[in-house]
């Protein structure tokens, strides 16, 4: 559906359009019924690589489109910190909360908490473990492992209709704990089984850190000297994964598969590295969309936006090809 993060930023204007048309009577854009003036707190993971730095670019973004209300945004390193974090942005008398949570399981029963005190909650991206927001984003992150899942098989052999019959050694390198990896493993791991002849040599977490999985491929490297092909999962990883390949010299003959759309990543998709053959949309504007929904229903009021609002929201996720790189490519942006 949203092929850029462009395509996507315009998606949150028109939310906000459309839930901004929606306020009946004379109460301000600015303010609640009551004249209180609205304070949304944003919490997010620190920007540990490329994907979440671009998570941060976009939350400050989106608050610039809403000077009316004032906005809080915190990011942190680790769960116990995030949990910090919203008990201190409760403390400061937020109305609501976007929350992307570090790792899922964690976060949750404060979410729950917050929740049951009476703030809005828009949860984006890494879901809680319980149905708790009020409003859920993601990403199609099933869609994610089996697309990129089916690829690899067709890459590997297997026939196009049927994806059934690949061979080859791979490996798997999975992220942080959390709804998203859990999604689209389960979803990668259908294809593969499917396909006996797909060995899979090692499964570890690089938890969508370039350092940590250049750590992990290198431990793979040694214990497996004949490698085909990596669903490396992420962009960042895969970038890992190549520092690892090209320090043993075996960057040659292999090739992966990433995630998210990184700009260098498709450029060289773009420009047909065999170590880069294809990726996969991910954008990190969707947390725009949970902050321009989190005001639009704060001005149309929390009880009158729940009536007609859906709570769960997906974003399509796309295979960017060397044929059609050329459409998710945009070297100005900060990812």
């Amino acid at each position: 559906m949203f092929k850029s993060a462009f395509q996507f930023a315009g998606f949150v204007m028109a939310a906000a359009i459309f839930l901004a048309g929606c306020q009946g009577g004379g109460t301000s854009a600015s303010v609640g019924a009551s004249g209180k003036r609205f304070k949304v707190g944003v919490s997010i993971p620190a920007a540990d690589h490329g994907w979440t730095a671009g998570v941060g670019y976009w939350a400050k973004e989106a608050a610039k489109l809403n000077p009316d209300i004032d906005w809080i945004i915190e990011d942190a390193k680790e769960p116990n910190e995030q949990i910090s974090d919203l008990e201190n942005l409760q403390n400061q008398g937020v109305d609501a909360l976007v929350i992307l949570c570090t790792e899922s399981a964690p976060i949750t029963p404060i979410a729950k908490k917050l929740k049951e005190a009476g703030i809005l909650i828009v949860n984006v991206d890494r879901g809680f473990t319980e149905p708790i927001a009020d409003l859920f984003i993601e990403g199609d992150n099933k869609a994610f492992g089996r697309k990129s899942a089916e690829y690899m098989a067709v890459k590997l052999g297997a026939d196009p209709k049927k994806l059934t019959g690949a061979s080859g050694s791979i490996v798997i390198l999975r992220g942080i704990e959390s709804t998203v990896d859990t999604d689209r493993y389960e979803a990668a791991m259908e294809v593969f089984r499917a396909n006996p002849g797909i060995k899979i040599l090692a499964v570890e977490r690089g938890f969508w850190n370039r350092e940590r999985a250049d750590k992990a491929m290198q431990n793979i490297l040694i214990a497996n000297p004949k490698i085909d092909a990596i669903w490396a999962q992420d962009d960042d990883m895969a970038l890992g994964v190549e520092n690892a390949l090209k320090a043993a010299g075996r960057n040659k003959g292999i090739w992966m598969l990433g995630g998210a759309g990184m700009k260098d990543i498709v450029k060289r998709v773009m420009e047909g590295d065999p170590l880069y053959p294809a990726d996969i949309t991910y954008p990190p504007s969707m947390i725009a969309v949970g902050i321009q929904n989190a005001a639009a229903m704060l001005r149309v009021g929390k009880e009158n936006a729940l009536k007609f609002m859906p709570k769960h929201m997906m974003i399509d996720v796309e295979l960017i090809l060397p044929d059609n790189a050329k459409d998710y490519y945009f070297p100005d942006s900060v990812f």
